[in-house]
This record gives structure tokens, C-alpha cells and sequence, in this order.
């Protein structure tokens, strides 16, 4: 079993988080890339939560045969008497007292994993700080091609962690010179690893200072379903006015796409850029926004006024935005809908003199064999919890 523990927990949590990628992601819709981020990021967090158990058993074997080894070797020293009236000492080696050291049979052979936590934490290092913020800004970019979004995501990123850069050369300019210290590379290293970490540490704890009051709280509320009734009608009252707001920015936005639709015809330059617009609409608005027939007409420079490719960059961003706001509203507002649903059945049904539970809707499908004994929601709860706290822990060390 010489390291087929950690071989198997390796393969195990790779499929345990492209199940959970495709649980919660879509593969059809989302770019390889993308995708490709977002495993790898899950990927080394659920290894560092699995595979530090086989290190801390392989750690404490190896230290029992160290203390076995250096108990063995030391001699001890018990005083004798000899008779009543001339005392004398002699030395005499006791017998050790036999300490069995038992091997796990997850033990790990030396010199695998210092390579594997090298490379865990240099990976997240270059996904948490390079690679991650990058894909972000990338596709939040407004811009129409490779280019421009690499442009844009590079200047937002310049600008974010240049207040970092900015931080952290004065505190190194302030050591280089102080007399007593002398920097060398390894020391500059040791800085900017403790750096990150520090800044790890510290958003983990403004994290866990809510997470550790709010997780336990919202468990214990669970019991009461009339406390927990009324907290849902707050939610979705607070929830309402920001997808309304949602929705009305939205219209605004759309309203402004409408607008360049009709003034850009479809053999303008910068007519490619509109329909790439056009493609991040929703459905319903792609339909009313349709072309007509004046749209086949040559434009006329010289009486009207067209936008520049860098006003159509702000509106792509913009629109892309609202989208997003406006997708995320609406899930959150079914859910939630859902949520408040169930327990006024709840709460009606514990009133009720019938011994059989009554939905006011018809329940969903019902759901698989591994979801109702395998995959249950209590499971679920807890990955996402381990899953969330060493995302935000691991990932900025």
C-alpha cells in the first residue's frame, strides 16, 4: 500500500470535483478555458482537505519511530546499595520499554510530499493571483476582440494589484536600507511568501468571523419554522426591490442597445461590434430589436452621428452587466419563491388534522437514487462549506 492511498484520493477528488463542476456549471455553454480554471482551483482545495489526513499519519509514524530510535539508545542510570554501612552506585543499562510503532496503511514514502504541497501551493498562488483575476476581468471586458479584452483585463489588473506592489515595495524599500538587515533572495522570497499569506489570514478571518455566527445561527433557526417564515418574507421583500431595479436597468440598457440598432446599418464598420451585442441580449429583446427594412439602407456619414468602438466597448460592458445582475435576481427570486412556498405548507400542515403532508403546488420531479442516499443535501452542505472556506484560505497563501 506504499503510497496507492494518495494515488487513489488523488484520482477520487478529481472526479469528486468535475461532479460537482457539473453539477453546478454548464459544460455546453462555458469556455474550455474556463472550465478548465475552475476545476483545477476546486481541484487542489478538496486535495489539501483530503490528502492532509494521510500526511499527518505518515508524520506521526515517522515521529514514533524517531522517538523509538532515540529511547533505545539512551542509557539509564540507577543508583544500587550494596550493604548498610558502604554505599556505592553502579550504572546499569535498563531495558527499554518496548514501543511498538505501527505503520499506517496510508503511509507515504519520503520525498513525495514535499513535491506535492510545492507544487498545491505554487499552483493556487499563480490561479488566486495571476491567472483567476485575469480570466475575470477577461470576461467582464466590453471589448470585441482577443486583443482588446487582454488590453482591458491587463490595465484592471495593473491598477488593482499596483496599490499591493505600491504597499509592499515601500515596506521593502524601508528594510533594504535599515542597516542591521541585509536582504538576500531567499529572505525577499520569505517576505513575499509571508505577505501572502498574511493577507490570506486576514481575509480568512473577516470570513470566519461571520461564517462561524452565521452557519450555526441559520442551523438552529431552522427549527423554527415560524421564525424562519417571517425572516423569508423580509428576504424576499428585500429581494423584490433589487430585481426590480435589476429589471429596470435592464430596460435602460436595452433601450440604449435599441437605439445604436437603429442608427448603425448593416453596412457600417462598426455594425460587427452591434451584433456582438446583440448576441449577449436576452432572447426577448433580440426579437423586438429584429431589423426592419430601413435597415438595409447605406448609411449617410455626413448627416448623422455614430458612436466611436470605444463607446461600444462601455455598452458591451454595461450590457453584459446587467445581464448577469439581472439572471442572477431572477434565480435567486425562484428559489427563494420556492423556499417561502414550503414552509407556509409547513405551517399549514402542522395546523391540519390529516396525517398526510398537502403541497399548495405539485412537488418537483423526484430526484435519483444517488441524490436521495449518496449525494444527500447534508453532504452537499458540507462540501460547500469546506469547499468555501479553503477557497478563501489556501487560495490567497
Amino acid at each position: 500500500m506504499s503510497g496507492a492511498a494518495l494515488g487513489i484520493e488523488i484520482v477520487v477528488v478529481f472526479f469528486l470535483a468535475l461532479f460537482l463542476l457539473h453539477r453546478y456549471g454548464d459544460f455546453k455553454k462555458q469556455q474550455r478555458m474556463v472550465l478548465f480554471g475552475t476545476l483545477l482551483a476546486w481541484y487542489l482545495c478538496f486535495l489539501i482537505v483530503f490528502i492532509l489526513p494521510l500526511d499527518v499519519s505518515t508524520t506521526i509514524y515517522k515521529q514514533c519511530l524517531i522517538d523509538h530510535e532515540a529511547h533505545a539508545q539512551t542509557p539509564s542510570v540507577s543508583p544500587v546499595l550494596s550493604n548498610q554501612t558502604t554505599p556505592n552506585t553502579s550504572i546499569s543499562a535498563s531495558k527499554n520499554t518496548q514501543h511498538v510503532c505501527y505503520k499506517p496503511w496510508s503511509y507515504i514514502p519520503d520525498g513525495i510530499m514535499p513535491v506535492f504541497w510545492r507544487v498545491v501551493y505554487w499552483t493556487s498562488q499563480c490561479l488566486t493571483w495571476l491567472l483567476l483575476p485575469f480570466m475575470q476581468s477577461y470576461a467582464r471586458s466590453g471589448g470585441f476582440s482577443i486583443t482588446g479584452k487582454i488590453k482591458t483585463a491587463l490595465i484592471e489588473n495593473a491598477i488593482y494589484y499596483g496599490t499591493y506592489l505600491f504597499i509592499f515595495g515601500s515596506l521593502l524599500i524601508y528594510v533594504a536600507v535599515h542597516p542591521q538587515w541585509r536582504l538576500s533572495w531567499y529572505e525577499l522570497q520569505t517576505i513575499g511568501i509571508t505577505a501572502a499569506n498574511t493577507w490570506g489570514l486576514f481575509l480568512l478571518v473577516l470570513l470566519l468571523g461571520y461564517g462561524l455566527v452565521e452557519i450555526p445561527r441559520s442551523y438552529w433557526e431552522v427549527s423554527r419554522q415560524g421564525h424562519l417564515l417571517i425572516k423569508t418574507y423580509f428576504k424576499a421583500a428585500k429581494l423584490m426591490t433589487e430585481k426590480a431595479d435589476s429589471e429596470e436597468n435592464l430596460e435602460d440598457v436595452m433601450e440604449e442597445v435599441r437605439k445604436i440598432n437603429e442608427s448603425i446599418k448593416y453596412n457600417h464598420p462598426l455594425r460587427k461590434n452591434v451584433d456582438t451585442i446583440l448576441r449577449k441580449c436576452p432572447v426577448e429583446y433580440q426579437e423586438k430589436m429584429g431589423r426592419n427594412m430601413d435597415d438595409y439602407e447605406d448609411f449617410d456619414d455626413k448627416h448623422n452621428t455614430y458612436p466611436t468602438e470605444r463607446s461600444l466597448s462601455k455598452l458591451h460592458k454595461q450590457v453584459i452587466y446587467a445581464v448577469q445582475r439581472h439572471n442572477r435576481t431572477r434565480v435567486q427570486w425562484q428559489i427563494l419563491l420556492e423556499q417561502a412556498f414550503h414552509l407556509e405548507d409547513v405551517a399549514k400542515n402542522e395546523t391540519s388534522t390529516s396525517r398526510q403532508f398537502i403541497h399548495s403546488f405539485a412537488p418537483p420531479e423526484p430526484v435519483g437514487w444517488f441524490r436521495r442516499y449518496i449525494y444527500t443535501p447534508t453532504i452537499e452542505t458540507f462540501l460547500l462549506i469546506i469547499f468555501s472556506v479553503e477557497i478563501s484560505f489556501y487560495g490567497y497563501m
